[in-house]
């Protein structure tokens, strides 16, 4: 159902080292078919490459400089996490601006047309103070096959998107990559100044909101999608790794019980179908199908061939492996690095 009056938007787009993608990416922004106002204010955040110039030329080439504004991030400030002080460094550039919403955006993603116009529209409908979508992933090379659809999977695991709508749960997530916040919901949380530490930026910012009685909401879709290449288990390991001990709250004993609950949950059924009792392969054969059945939706969203869910057993110690290395990285002092920055050093 069309609104009487679409609300007005400022997509900001924090955007380091990102000259293969932020010209798709602003392009995307600038074409969308959205009835109210739309303005993009992208973040060069410290670039060593030409992403600046890239998006500048993106808007001009699309008939859209008025729209786009390109600014130069300020030297990042002590606390804060490098995307979160981007981000606030366009919510700054805002200044007295009449946006209703913040359109937090990656610099690596495009969206579908309709994308800022179903999720404007949802978000009015429901009186909802954030609202977020998990874009499609890329799953071309083989390590992505294998090894990208699992992170949806385990994703929603942890943040369902049922208890995160719930007004009565706990659960409060998002998807950094496409988040639409009320203003007012931001000035209720004291800005991001509240979470400007936080290296889960946009579940922290979820949790913020509904910590504060906000209603928020997290889909999926297929219709935005993410450019961002990750050709080798080295790449994704890494990905994997900037977040999952900080997911853990940096706790030993939490390290230790996932471990373990990973090894039991999807790595001991297997070992069940090589002991000679009977009754006891059967069991590991149900529990391997049963992870399988469970894994098969995630698998068919990437419109990929169910033989792959058979592989989440080795999936999952791919993971724990990850997640080893995550605190291992923290211990050292090395932790949630992102494009040269280390953004959770262990406090010693």
């Amino acid at each position: 159902m069309p609104l009487g009056r679409w609300p007005r938007v400022m997509a900001i787009v924090p955007a380091r080292d990102e000259a293969e993608t932020i010209g798709l990416a602003v392009a995307g922004l600038v074409r969308q078919e959205y009835p109210g106002e739309l303005a993009v204010v992208v973040v060069n955040d410290h670039s060593r490459d030409e992403t600046a110039e890239v998006a500048r030329r993106a808007a001009a080439e699309c008939g859209a400089e008025e729209r786009v504004t390109v600014v130069a991030a300020t030297e990042l400030a002590a606390g804060w996490t490098g995307k979160l002080w981007a981000l606030q460094n366009g919510v700054e550039r805002a200044g007295v601006d009449t946006a209703e919403f913040f359109w937090f955006t990656d610099a690596d993603i495009v969206h579908a047309p309709d994308t800022l116009l179903r999720l404007a529209g949802r978000a009015e409908h429901n009186q909802l103070d954030l609202a977020s979508l998990m874009v499609l992933l890329r799953a071309e090379t083989f390590a992505e096959r294998l090894l990208i659809p699992p992170f949806l999977y385990f994703f929603l695991q942890l943040y369902p998107p049922r208890w995160i709508a719930n007004l009565e749960a706990r659960s409060a997530g998002a998807a950094g990559g496409c988040v639409l916040l009320r203003r007012a919901a931001l000035e209720r949380i004291a800005g991001l100044a509240a979470i400007r530490g936080e290296v889960i930026d946009d579940c922290a910012l979820a949790r913020a909101v509904k910590n504060e009685d906000g209603k928020i909401w997290m889909g999926v879709t297929r219709k935005s999608v993410s450019l961002r290449a990750y050709e080798t288990f080295g790449e994704i390991q890494d990905m994997i790794a900037r977040t999952a001990f900080t997911q853990l709250r940096y706790s030993a004993l939490l390290l230790a019980g996932t471990l373990a609950g990973l090894f039991l949950t999807y790595f001991a059924p297997v070992g069940l179908l090589f002991v000679h009792d009977a009754t006891a392969r059967i069991l590991g054969g149900v529990a391997w199908l049963l992870m399988v059945v469970s894994f098969l939706p995630v698998v068919k969203f990437y419109r990929l061939s169910g033989l792959w869910a058979a592989a989440l057993p080795v999936v999952a110690m791919f993971y724990a492996w990850a997640t080893w290395v995550s605190a291992w990285r923290y211990w050292l002092g090395r932790g949630g690095q992102w494009k040269g920055r280390v953004q959770a050093g262990r406090v010693k």
